[in-house]
């Protein structure tokens, strides 16, 4: 049988997501894996990816929030709100943004606010992904979505780039569905510079982190971490009795009380699946073993 777990992988710049799914599965000779939530080719940093039946719990894990650093670069946009884009526009001296301007700036971006995506993002438009109606030269317009940045902080001083540009380093903790490359964007339109990352790397995902990650080169099959361990970390849990997983193997109600949020079923060891409360049963929401 085919293992079932997580790996997370420190995934370095200039290769796709996709692509270091690949390199796992090749690492692992499994067949079928995914991640939770991509980077992109120039970003670095942490990458769940799953394995067998934990490919079932990445759209949870895809949902939890996140750690990035960054370093931006103000003084010009680019049509990707990175550096992988085509400049926009001629550069703008940007040496006279002062590190208290450039807080005060960041602090309006604190807490929940509506977030124009970047045009070349995952996000799909009529069926298509953003980025790809981009390449084919379509004028795509984003709708505005709320995300939550709970922590944007400014790790430097600003640091001379050349004649115009100026460079900053900042860490944001934020809502899953954040844009940091819209971040930058933005605050290089509020401050009248253009801006544009530079450098982009996750550090964290829920209790994930990227200091536990290993490079594509050194996945091995003891680094695969179990699903029960996966499912004790990220949802509440319950030990069950024999009787209660035998009913739970086959997707049945059970006599138990329950949290209304997923909550993890295990028995003797082994996740059993996710059920969820309604009144004194709990229901199943996924079920991970037969």
């Amino acid at each position: 049988m085919q293992a079932s777990g997580l790996i997370l992988l420190d995934k370095p710049s200039g290769l796709t997501s996709q692509r270091a799914v690949s390199a796992v599965k090749r690492a692992l000779g499994v067949k079928k894996a995914g991640h939770a939530g991509t980077l992109d080719p120039m970003a670095t940093g942490l990458l769940i990816v799953g394995i067998g039946r934990a490919t079932r719990l990445l759209g949870y894990l895809a949902g939890e929030d996140k750690q990035y650093l960054a370093t931006v670069r103000f003084g010009q946009a680019s049509t990707t709100d990175d550096a992988e884009g085509e400049p926009l526009g001629v550069p703008v001296a940007a040496g006279g943004i002062s590190p208290e301007l450039l807080q005060a700036t960041m602090a309006a971006y604190v807490g929940e606010i509506e977030q124009i995506p970047s045009a070349v993002s995952a996000i799909k438009v009529d069926g298509k992904r953003a980025y790809a109606l981009v390449r084919q030269g379509v004028d795509v317009e984003l709708k505005p979505r709320k995300v939550t940045v709970s922590r944007f902080e400014l790790l430097n001083q600003p640091v001379a780039a050349g004649s115009h540009f100026l460079d900053v380093d900042v860490l944001v903790d934020c809502s899953s569905g954040t844009y940091i490359r819209a971040l930058a964007r933005d605050l290089g339109r509020d401050l009248g510079v253009g801006a544009h990352l530079t450098a982009l790397r996750r550090t964290r995902i829920g209790s994930f982190s990227v200091a536990d990650a290993l490079t594509p080169e050194a996945v091995h099959t003891d680094a695969v971490i179990e699903l029960a361990t996966v499912a004790k970390q990220v949802f509440p849990f319950i030990e069950t009795d024999a009787a209660q997983a035998a009913q739970v193997r086959y997707g049945r109600r059970i006599q138990l009380r329950v949290p209304a949020n997923p909550t993890a079923i295990i028995h003797a060891g082994e996740f059993l699946a996710l059920y969820r409360g309604e009144g004194d049963e709990a229901v199943p929401v996924a079920v991970f073993v037969s």
